[in-house]
């Protein structure tokens, strides 16, 4: 778990996020994602913040952070890459894609890169088959990857 403290500045925030809703339990997603685009991610200090606000339990929080994929918990790097494991991209070759990734980045999934440029995950389904294998770095699509191109692609954002 990632120690991350809330302060003043942040709480302000949060209840500013909140009030741009309505205070509503109806926009907690909408919530969730403006708050997640302003820290980068939900830590628990986060989340308890917008259970306060909106008066609603932390656990309920929590569960709707934790079943949507597209919620973290944990920070990302500054370019964070995303392996589709769809079925088109894993029979074609996403592991290895993974494997060439997490050799050059020297990290495993779920893990962030010690200069915090590099974030690395696995998602089910980016909606590209027709490219596969493909990744995501940002919101940039790679696609027909071979794990010899992934140095190349990586250079592009260092």
């Amino acid at each position: 778990m990632v120690n991350f403290e809330i302060n003043d500045c942040h709480k302000k925030t949060i209840k500013e996020i909140c009030e741009s809703f309505g205070n509503r339990r109806s926009e907690l997603i909408n919530i969730l994602h403006r708050s997640q685009e302003h820290f980068g991610f939900l830590p628990e200090p986060v989340q308890l913040e917008i259970a306060l606000n909106l008066n609603m339990p932390l656990a309920k929080i929590y569960g709707v952070v934790s079943f949507y994929s597209f919620f973290t918990m944990t920070p990302k790097g500054k370019h964070p890459i995303s392996v589709c494991m769809g079925t088109a991209c894993y029979v074609r070759g996403a592991e290895k894609i993974v494997e060439a990734l997490e050799k050059e980045l020297k990290i495993k999934v779920g893990q962030v890169t010690e200069d915090g440029k590099f974030s690395l995950d696995c998602l089910r389904c980016i909606g590209a088959c027709g490219l596969a294998p493909v990744m995501m770095v940002g919101d940039v699509v790679h696609g027909r990857l071979e794990p010899e191109m992934i140095k190349d692609i990586i250079s592009k954002y260092e």
